[in-house]
């Protein structure tokens, strides 16, 4: 079955490669209809059959049919048809076969692969486009950050576009992959809760920045139930959050804030990281916490 906005069904038959419109209409027709203005061709060897202003998708199918044929929309350009929430990007990425030209159009930006069959391009889905699980490892291979392509993966996994399964498939089958354990790393995150955390990294911090080593897993008895601390000085009163996931869930950001804020309430000092910055950027986090700890001596003294 199809997959296709309906906003978008009507325009994805307004634009074709010239000679798709020549072997439909004549040659001779053709170039009239261009010719009086009735349709446009806005880049060599495509043509739309109306002569009024691009939407967005058609802009899209224009730079499609300005490549091979077997070329499709990818990562953070594919994902945004398939309801991905994130940052939006400037141009259009396009996945080409391996060994075709670059294209001329201006705002496409190229890349090339040897795995685009039905297992990573839908051979229904409109524009054509890759799979969400293959999108969301070509972004995260291709973006400029660790973390925005942490957040990509995390994100889509959150969102329902691809789970564990698929994303390792894609990635095994992918060959090659920039940021390869990074993306494992955030798929575990995404769908491993706690078990995921990060907490032989967190005892590697204290141990450098000559912390003592906090309890683990301390039970917490609030108003709305039980849960655990991931790590707590109690002879301190301060505690440790290690967030294993951004918050892009508005609930679930909500029930760890109401948490963060009932341990503040019960007199515990708490702060909070995330399990990125406790694997990636531990000078960081250990600075954060010996200021912590030297300012609670102060108070003590």
């Amino acid at each position: 079955m199809s997959s296709v906005h309906p906003e978008h069904a009507d325009q994805m038959g307004t634009v074709m490669r010239t000679s798709e419109v020549i072997a439909l209409h004549g040659r001779s027709a053709t170039r009239h209809a261009i010719k009086s203005g009735r349709w446009q061709s806005p880049r060599r060897g495509v043509v739309t059959l109306h002569n009024g202003p691009l939407s967005p998708t058609e802009c899209e199918l224009v730079a499609l049919a300005s490549c091979a044929p077997a070329a499709a929309l990818s990562g953070p350009t594919s994902l945004a048809h398939d309801g991905h929430e994130l940052i939006p990007v400037s141009g259009m990425h396009i996945v080409l076969p391996e060994g075709a030209q670059r294209p001329r159009h201006p705002d496409v930006v190229a890349h090339w692969s040897t795995k685009l069959d039905e297992r990573d391009i839908h051979p229904l889905r409109e524009p054509r486009r890759t799979r969400p699980a293959r999108s969301l490892v070509d972004a995260a291979s291709w973006c400029h950050s660790d973390r925005l392509a942490r957040s990509y993966i995390i994100s889509g996994v959150q969102q329902g576009l691809a789970n564990m399964t698929t994303i390792m498939d894609a990635m095994t089958r992918r060959g090659p992959c920039r940021r390869r354990a990074l993306i494992i790393e955030s798929v575990q995150d995404a769908v491993g809760g706690i078990q995921s955390l990060p907490e032989r990294d967190f005892g590697e911090i204290c141990r450098t920045h000559h912390i003592p080593q906090p309890s683990r897993q301390v039970k917490v008895t609030a108003p709305d139930g039980r849960y655990y601390l991931d790590a707590k000085w109690e002879q301190l009163g301060l505690a440790v959050e290690i967030h294993g996931i951004p918050h892009l869930a508005v609930r679930r950001w909500d029930a760890d804030l109401f948490r963060a804020n009932e341990i503040v309430i019960e007199g515990d000092r708490l702060l909070i990281f995330s399990s990125y910055a406790v694997r990636h950027e531990q000078v960081a986090v250990g600075s954060q916490l010996q200021r912590m700890f030297s300012h609670l001596a102060r108070i003590a003294s």
